[in-house]
């Protein structure tokens, strides 16, 4: 169950009480702007909607003059008017005048700029306000096309727009030559600049009209990047009549409107940048947050202040009774101030002190017995390994072999030299092998068939460890193993360290090996006092491991992977060496 400290229940309960204030505070914070900017679109939307609809009545009355002027009794008279006619006659004249004249009219009936043309087929006669002459019926024919179109032409140094309307009469007719009269009607996109600019000085942000595949018309004070880079996230052919979008350019967020024009098909879009909207709900909602945040600050301070003057005391008398605990009576709780628990560290430590003495005379006697028993163990193994090579050296010299004598007490004199001159209780993992190695040179005379491979990485060749505890492993290899197989002869001493620091040494060799009730037996008398029945070897090294290094250390017996028996020591290396499974030293013999 998890126990948590003063300070920490104090924060939580301050967390705890401010969470339903910021939440409520979000919660109708994001109501009030989710109502603004619904509004706002609203309004923008009715507010576009409303232009549009201005500009497409414009439109629409320009295109209604053709149909008045089409039946015009003046125009209508040009149909019975043909090529072979006298055209300079003095009526024909005056009739031609009269149309220039009901055109002119009609062009400043409107407050747009507008055009006018009369075309009389019979004649292959067009008529303006203040021109008549021949057109190619041909280039005609190409140019009428039903509805309004479109044209971008080149005028006073800058691209326009040119919106053209022809109705022919009868409306029926599919050859023009056929035709008693045609009327077109012609503005350009100035006109619509005109509306924008008034549509902008209204308080709109920057209105411009886009048709997708023709072009666009700005305002004549529009920010040309700005608008070119929001029509390339705009996605025009899924947009309805009158829409809204949201889209985020350079970091900021904008309300796009479109409305189409069912008269021209241009789109008029208009967008607002939220975020200039919203400036004022952002800086009361970094108000209110900055408040939140001070106050708490505070608490956290407030909170602070208790945990120092209580929860530190409290903590440190704790850790005080577990050092104490895990019997470490050198420990002091240092008190600052004058309060409660100054008077309560004074007290502990008064306490702490009278117990250490009580305890420090048992507890070198321990350590002093502890002691002793490690020299017997350690001086009951060097006897053991002197006995085998005396009796070696008897049999080879009964054999004749002076050489093998000579190697062996060469050899002798060098473990003799390492135990006796041995006043360190710990080697290096390096000079313990070089032991092992002149020892299984030894055997190695006696029984030529022996083989070795000694497996030990190069960064644990300096890793500390007891001396004399792989020789009694490798001793009882060969006595036990080898010697009693004809066929054996392989000895593998192998170590590494995992991931937790474990330090592992392991001998194992090919030899007789060992059943499984006997391994059994063997790993029982491991652990109880030695016998006369015990052997010292194996039991000594796992006495002294455990001696040195705690429970945690051990030896382990098994049958070995190559048929014969294993043993291997394990502790924990407080050294910590990295462990390195791709840099291995080898030693073969």
């Amino acid at each position: 169950m998890i126990r948590y400290s003063l300070f920490t229940k104090i924060v939580l309960l301050i967390i705890i009480m401010l969470i339903p204030v910021v939440f409520l505070y979000s919660y109708s914070n994001k109501m009030a702007t989710d109502t603004v900017v619904s509004e706002l679109n609203k309004s923008s939307s009715n507010q576009l909607a409303f232009f549009q609809s201005q500009v497409n009545t414009s439109i629409e009355e320009l295109s209604s003059w053709t149909n008045l002027l089409i039946h015009d009794p003046d125009i209508e008279s040009f149909k019975d008017i043909y090529m072979d006619s006298d055209y300079l006659n003095l009526d024909l004249i005056n009739q031609v005048k009269r149309v220039q004249n009901k055109l002119g009219i009609q062009e400043s009936s409107s407050n747009w700029r507008s055009s006018l043309t009369f075309y009389s087929p019979s004649m292959e006669r067009m008529i303006t306000e203040g021109n008549a002459k021949r057109y190619d019926p041909k280039e005609l024919k190409e140019e009428i096309k039903p509805g309004w179109q479109v044209e971008k032409v080149q005028r006073l140094n800058s691209e326009q727009y040119l919106f053209s309307w022809y109705t022919v009469s009868p409306y029926s007719v599919q050859d023009l030559a056929k035709a008693n009269s045609i009327v077109k009607i012609e503005f350009d996109s100035t006109n619509l600049q005109d509306m924008l600019d008034k549509f902008k000085s209204n308080g709109r942000r920057d209105p411009f009209y886009y048709k997708p595949g023709t072009g666009v018309i700005y305002n004549r004070t529009q920010d040309i990047a700005q608008s070119a880079k929001l029509l390339t996230q705009l996605k025009f052919p899924e947009m309805n009549d009158v829409d809204y979008r949201t889209v985020e350019m350079d970091g900021n967020i904008y309300s796009v409107h479109t409305v189409l024009s069912q008269a021209t098909g241009w789109y008029l879009v208009d967008y607002i940048p939220l975020t200039d909207v919203l400036a004022p709900i952002e800086k009361s909602n970094q108000l209110f947050y900055g408040a939140v945040g001070t106050l708490l600050l505070m608490s956290f301070l407030a909170a602070y202040l208790l945990y120092v003057q209580v929860q530190i005391p409290v903590k440190s008398l704790i850790r005080g009774f577990q050092r104490l605990k895990m019997g470490d009576y050198s420990v002091r709780v240092v008190s600052k101030g004058r309060n409660e628990f100054s008077f309560l560290s004074e007290r502990f430590n008064s306490m702490v002190e009278q117990i250490q003495e009580l305890f420090e005379h048992v507890y070198l006697e321990q350590i002093q017995v502890k002691e002793a028993r490690l020299k017997q163990l350690q001086s009951q193994i060097n006897p053991h390994f002197f006995y085998n090579c005396f009796s070696f050296i008897t049999s080879m010299a009964k054999l004749g072999k002076m050489d093998a004598v000579v190697a062996m007490s060469h050899n002798l004199s060098r473990y003799y030299r390492y135990t006796t001159r041995q006043e360190k209780e710990l080697v290096t993992l390096k000079e313990e092998m070089d032991f092992v190695v002149a020892y299984l040179k030894i055997q190695k005379m006696r029984m030529n068939r022996i083989d070795y491979v000694i497996e030990i990485p190069d960064e644990l060749q300096d890793q500390p460890i007891p001396p004399l505890v792989i020789q009694p492993l490798v001793e009882n290899a060969v006595i036990h193993g080898i010697e009693r197989s004809p066929d054996a002869g392989f000895i593998r001493i192998g170590a590494c360290q995992d991931p937790n620091g474990m330090m592992r040494i392991v001998v194992e060799d090919d030899g007789l090996g060992i059943s499984e009730s006997r391994l059994q037996e063997l790993r029982g008398r491991l652990t109880k006092p030695m016998d006369e029945n015990s052997g010292c070897g194996l039991w000594n090294v796992n006495q002294r491991m455990q001696l040195r290094y705690g429970d945690s250390s051990y030896l382990s017996v098994d049958t070995s992977a190559m048929g014969g028996f294993s043993a291997s020591i394990q502790w924990e290396n407080t050294t910590r060496y990295e462990r390195n499974d791709h840099n291995h030293g080898h030693l073969v013999g």
